[in-house]
């Protein structure tokens, strides 16, 4: 059985219960050596072989999962952040498939859950923004759709969390400024939850002097949208003592008079 799992964002103790749990009985444990923090494979058993898959091909990868599997050894195979988005799972669970090798997959912390954290702020706050868009700008591994480009989100005006875009930074910038406008709040999370995490703070276009002034090239994630910074905003009815709920029903109602 191959498991793969989420490792988090970075700090070891974010890695759920589950995850943990799966390390420490896998005999073989495959990881991304360059994202995947270190203290987390403490939980491997005495004797497991690491495999830092970060200097390997795909067809390298999967041949260590069926050797492993042919000696009825299980596998953790971690990934940073969570399985869900870019985590190359996927393709590696189509061969998988084809090699008729079980597999299960454990979700993890992802990045901008953590970015957020690190930052202290909700990315939806009531009547502000509602809606949280997970995308990336076009690179060498993988080109974007040509359906899913910056300036059509922009439009929503959600808050923007952006993946693997740190070196276009400039770009990005430019495209979303029109959109958004200048002054909107901006940040820029490295290594969210690493001993040496760094945080800038700004708007869209302070924002590219920023990191090239820190020298921040990977590993960071954009944070874009009025709800950074939203203070003066309108509290939801969930929570207001006047709010009839299921959980809390006839809450407000006048009291019957006697």
């Amino acid at each position: 059985m191959i498991h793969f799992i989420g490792a988090g964002p970075g700090a070891p103790d974010l890695v759920t219960v589950r995850g943990r749990d799966l390390i420490a009985r896998c005999p073989v444990c495959l990881y991304a050596g360059s994202l995947v923090a270190p203290g987390i494979l403490a939980w491997c058993p005495p004797g497991a072989r690491r495999i830092d898959t970060a200097p390997l091909s795909l067809d390298a990868i999967v041949d260590e999962m069926a050797a492993a599997h042919a000696r009825g050894e299980e596998v953790a195979r971690l990934h940073s952040g969570d399985l869900a988005i870019w985590s190359a799972v996927a393709e590696q669970t189509r061969r998988l498939d084809r090699l008729g090798i079980p597999y299960t997959l454990t979700p993890g912390v992802p990045a901008f859950s953590a970015a957020a954290a690190v930052l202290g702020r909700e990315l939806t706050v009531p009547e502000v923004a509602q809606s949280v868009v997970l995308t990336r700008t076009g690179g060498r591994a993988s080109a974007m759709p040509a359906t899913e480009r910056l300036a059509a989100f922009a439009q929503t005006r959600a808050t923007l969390a952006l993946h693997l875009s740190i070196h276009v930074v400039d770009r990005v910038a430019a495209e979303l400024i029109p959109h958004y406008g200048p002054d909107c709040p901006a940040a820029v999370v490295w290594r969210a939850t690493w001993p040496d995490e760094r945080v800038l703070l700004g708007t869209l276009a302070s924002l590219p002097a920023q990191v090239a002034a820190a020298g921040l090239e990977r590993t960071a994630l954009i944070l874009v949208g009025p709800a950074l910074a939203a203070r003066d905003f309108r509290e939801s009815a969930l929570y207001s003592a006047d709010y009839d709920r299921r959980f809390r029903p006839g809450a407000g109602r006048a009291a019957p008079e006697a």
